[in-house]
C-alpha cells in the first residue's frame, strides 16, 4: 500500500520558531500569563501610510483581478530602486520578482538553481526554513558550523573545507537570523571572491537590511564584489522593516535568465501576490524610513536590556548582536545541571523546562542546527521583555 504523503512533504519539520511561537500563545489563550521570546515578528502596527495605501488599494477594482505573476511593474521599479537607495546594488526592474513573503522568495530561488544532488554550503546557526527549503529542490544542505568564539561568522577557509564538485549555491545572511551577527565588509568580499573563484552561486538574504546597531553597515555582497552580480540572488520583503510579516511580500532579485525562469514557476505555483499588499508594499518601499528609524531605536533599546539581562545569569554566555532582533546565548553551562528535581541533558530539554516552570518561550539551538544554545527575540514589547528574562534567569540560578 502506497504512502498517503509523499516522501518529500512528509520529510519535512514543522517550522520550529512558528511551533513554539503557537504553543506559547495557546497556553496564553488557556490562561497561562506566558511570555513568548520564539517569533520573529516587530511587536509594532504597520506604519498608518502604508495601512491607508492598503485600504485605498482594496476599493480600487483594478486590484480586484489577476495582475501579472511576477508582480506590479509600478512595484518592482520601486524595488529596484529601493535596492539602489539602500544597498547601492544597481538592477532593474525585469530581474525582481514580488513574492509571497521571504520564505516563498527562499523556496523559488532553491527550486530555480538547484537539480536533485546539488549542494548548497549552509553556515550554522542557520534560519529554520533554508535545510527544508533546499530538500525540497532536491538539494542537499552541507552545514558549516560557526559558534560564539567567532561571533558566528563563517570563515572563507570553512567554507573552502566544506566545497566540493557537487557545491552549486552558497545560503548567505548578514544581518544573521538567528545569531544577529553581521559581516563586516573586508569578510564579505572574502567571501564573495571565494564565491567567483570556484564559480559558486550565492543566495544572499538581506531581509534584515536596516536593523544593525553599534554603526556597523549591512554589506550586500554582489555590490562588494560586483562580479559576483551574474551568480548572486539577493532575498528581500518588507516584513522586517516595515513590522508587515503578515502581509506576506517579499522579493528575489537575480540574472534575467533565473528571473524568467522563477517567474515561470511563480505563474503556476501563486500566480501573483495578492494587489492589495503589493500596493502597501509600494507605499513601503516608496516611502520615507521615518517609522523604521523609531522602531529601530527601541530594538536597540531592547538589544542592550536582554545581552545585560542573560550575561547576569550563571551559566549563560551572550555575544552582543550587531543586527536584526535576535540573541543566540549559550547554555552549555547549564546543561547536565539540576533545576527543581530535573537534568536539563539538551536545550531542547532545557526550553521545556523554562516553559513549564517559567513560563517563558524560547526556542532551543537544535532548529538552528547547534544545539547547546537558544534564540531569544527581541521584538517585544519592554515591560514583557524585562518580566520574562527576570522569571528565566530566576528558574535557572537555581541550577546547581
Amino acid at each position: 500500500m502506497s504512502a498517503r504523503v509523499s516522501a518529500r512533504i512528509g520529510g519535512i519539520s514543522e517550522s520550529a520558531t512558528l511551533a513554539v511561537d503557537a504553543k506559547a500563545k495557546a497556553l496564553k489563550a488557556a490562561g497561562r500569563p506566558v511570555i513568548g521570546f520564539g517569533a520573529g515578528e516587530p511587536d509594532f502596527p504597520t506604519p498608518e501610510p502604508i495601512v491607508q495605501a492598503a485600504i485605498e488599494a482594496a476599493a480600487d477594482p483594478r486590484n480586484h483581478r489577476y495582475t501579472p505573476a511576477a508582480g506590479l511593474p509600478e512595484l518592482r521599479e520601486a524595488i529596484a530602486a529601493k535596492t539602489k537607495r539602500d544597498s547601492g546594488y544597481d538592477v532593474e526592474a525585469s530581474q525582481v520578482i514580488v513574492t509571497n513573503g521571504g520564505k516563498h522568495a527562499v523556496y523559488q530561488t532553491c527550486a530555480t538553481l538547484l537539480d536533485p544532488g546539488d549542494e548548497v554550503i549552509l553556515p550554522a546557526p542557520y534560519w529554520t526554513t533554508y535545510p527544508e527549503a533546499i530538500a525540497l529542490a532536491g538539494g542537499v544542505a552541507v552545514p558549516v558550523v560557526t559558534d560564539e568564539t567567532q561571533d558566528y561568522l563563517v570563515t572563507p577557509q570553512q567554507l573552502e573545507a566544506a566545497r566540493t564538485p557537487r557545491t552549486k549555491a552558497l545560503m548567505f545572511v548578514s544581518p544573521s537570523n538567528p545569531t544577529g551577527a553581521v559581516y563586516p565588509r573586508e569578510q564579505v568580499e572574502a567571501i564573495g571572491r571565494w564565491a567567483v573563484e570556484h564559480g559558486i552561486w550565492v543566495i544572499t538574504d538581506e531581509i534584515y537590511e536596516h536593523l544593525v546597531y553599534d554603526g556597523v553597515k549591512a554589506e550586500s555582497m554582489p555590490v562588494v564584489v560586483p562580479e559576483l552580480a551574474d551568480t548572486c540572488v539577493v532575498i528581500n520583503g518588507v516584513a522586517k522593516t516595515y513590522a508587515m510579516t503578515g502581509w506576506r511580500v517579499g522579493w528575489m532579485i537575480s540574472p534575467k535568465d533565473v528571473t524568467k525562469a522563477a517567474a515561470d514557476l511563480q505563474s503556476h505555483l501563486s500566480s501573483n501576490v495578492a494587489n492589495v499588499s503589493q500596493r502597501a508594499a509600494l507605499a513601503a518601499v516608496s516611502g520615507p524610513l521615518d517609522a523604521v528609524h523609531v522602531m529601530h531605536e527601541a530594538f536597540d533599546r531592547r538589544r542592550r536590556t536582554i545581552v545585560d539581562m542573560l550575561a547576569a545569569i550563571p551559566g549563560i554566555e551572550v555575544p552582543t548582536p550587531k543586527g536584526a532582533f535576535y540573541v543566540y546565548p549559550s547554555v552549555k553551562g547549564l546543561l547536565g545541571k539540576e533545576i527543581r528535581g530535573v537534568k536539563a541533558e539538551t536545550s531542547s530539554d532545557l526550553a521545556a523546562l523554562i516553559l513549564e516552570h517559567a513560563e517563558v518561550a524560547v526556542v532551543p539551538g537544535e532548529a538552528f542546527g547547534t544545539p547547546g544554545y537558544f534564540r531569544l527575540s527581541y521584538a517585544l514589547g519592554d515591560a514583557d521583555l524585562a518580566t520574562g528574562l527576570t522569571r528565566m534567569g530566576d528558574l535557572l540560578r537555581e541550577a546547581k
